[in-house]
């Protein structure tokens, strides 16, 4: 995923609209856990713990809640890190690969795909792809039924001109079987130097057969939005993610449509894996004069609404919105709106279907904590988590029309935004 880069956000938390493991191949992982705290602050100590498993233990329940230990023995924490430290084969055991490696499977602990904890060096690689530049394949890949899936190739980028299709399952990489493999793993044997090949095994429907493809790693710099016209008089943006430039970006090109007068809008969110929450709001308020643009709701029955705000640019802009099933999260909270107040018409796929509301935090020790608090729901309190958004006008899309370059669901949404007029046949003359 390619987001705002948070360095000026240091240790605040920050509300996240994203596919999980959407890595976009330079790919790196969020995080996330329950006690994640209690480890930490148990960091410069676990040295001496994994020597004295007695005196950790005390420790470690001297800083949880003591109700989370009433069906959990801690001594066999430090007893197996104790193990692991003295039998393992291949020996010295590093104390902070332990660690981390505890924390990665903390997180996993909860069985929730979009909670995860990654460590300070993966962690400073993600920070560094929220610029929207990185070295890889350029796609977002997902988790579907404990299956790597391929959410979207990014346009232009290696893993789109290897010909990867949204939906692809990834049965083993560098064939490494990657049945089952979490995404952490995945992105490490994915990711590389750019100029480097990786071979992905890919099953695809109509495939009777798994096929290799082979793609080089190159240095990727997606922009987050492009601009065109279409049949003169329909301006067409295309939504690449959420992240720190996408606002300014449509801002500048809303002024150019604004500027020549163009009434009809195509806004292409194929493909989008999502962002942050504030830019998808803030990207709906261009259209929702008044009203709620999405709502969190939290386990403890707290619900969040987060209403219209900013400037309404494009109110009254007739307006089609394209989507398929690599369209996630903040793209889902985006078509939701404008779909619940009756200011788009959705064109194409059902959407993914990831409504569910993460927090990302970069933690003291530089690593980062990304962890479910929340869901999604539309304006008419429609779970995007569980319904996705379904289009208004369904459309198929057809890549072998488009590697020719004929895009049927451009094509549909242009039919919508200029009509034909009806042809009246004339009345045949009665014979009296």
């Amino acid at each position: 995923m390619q987001e705002e880069n948070l360095t000026p956000i240091k240790l605040r938390a920050r509300k996240y609209a994203g596919v999980y493991f959407t890595v976009i191949m330079a790919i790196v992982l969020f995080g996330g856990g329950v006690l994640a705290g209690q480890f930490l602050a148990l960091k410069k100590t676990v040295t001496n713990a994994a020597e004295n498993s007695t005196w950790s233990t005390n420790v470690i329940n001297l800083t949880t809640d003591k109700n989370l230990t009433k069906d959990v023995q801690f001594n066999q924490f430090w007893e197996v890190w104790q193990k692991v430290k003295t039998k393992y084969a291949k020996q010295p055991v590093k104390d902070s690969d332990l660690f981390y490696g505890a924390m990665q499977g903390l997180a996993a602990g909860v069985g929730d795909p979009y909670t995860v904890y990654f460590p300070p060096k993966a962690a400073d690689e993600f920070n560094k792809s929220l610029d929207g530049e990185f070295s890889g394949i350029g796609a977002e890949i997902g988790v579907k039924n404990n299956q790597l899936v391929v959410i979207a190739p990014l346009p232009s980028t290696p893993a789109d001109k290897a010909g990867l299709l949204a939906g692809d399952k990834i049965y083993a990489i560098d064939k490494v079987v990657s049945i089952g493999m979490d995404a952490n793993t995945a992105v490490q044997k994915i990711r590389g130097l750019a100029g480097t090949p990786v071979v992905l095994t890919i099953m695809r429907n109509g495939f009777t057969k798994t096929k290799e493809i082979s793609i080089v790693r190159e240095k990727i710099n997606i922009p987050s939005v492009s601009f065109s016209i279409k049949n003169k008089n329909v301006a067409y943006l295309r939504v690449m993610q959420f992240n720190q430039s996408t606002l300014p970006e449509f801002d500048k090109y809303v002024k150019q449509i604004q500027d020549k007068k163009i009434n009809k809008l195509i806004i292409d969110l194929r493909n989008n894996p999502g962002g942050y929450l504030d830019t998808a709001v803030d990207l709906a308020s261009k259209w929702v004069v008044d009203g709620k643009i999405v709502s969190e709701k939290f386990s403890n029955g707290d619900v969040n609404d987060h209403y219209t705000t900013g400037d309404h640019s494009l109110s009254g802009m007739k307006t089609v919105i394209l989507q398929n099933g690599g369209s996630a999260s903040a793209s889902e909270i985006l078509a939701g709106a404008l779909q619940d107040h009756k200011l788009a018409t959705i064109v194409g796929e059902k959407s993914f279907g990831k409504g569910s509301v993460q927090d990302y935090e970069n933690l003291s020790d530089g690593s980062s904590l990304k962890i479910t608090v929340a869901l999604w729901y539309t304006p008419n309190d429609k779970n995007i988590n569980e319904l996705g958004i379904k289009p208004d006008v369904e459309v198929k899309e057809d890549w072998t029309k488009e590697k020719i370059g004929e895009d049927v669901m451009i094509k549909k949404a242009l039919e919508i935004l200029n009509p034909k007029p009806a042809t009246i046949k004339p009345v045949a003359a009665v014979k009296k």
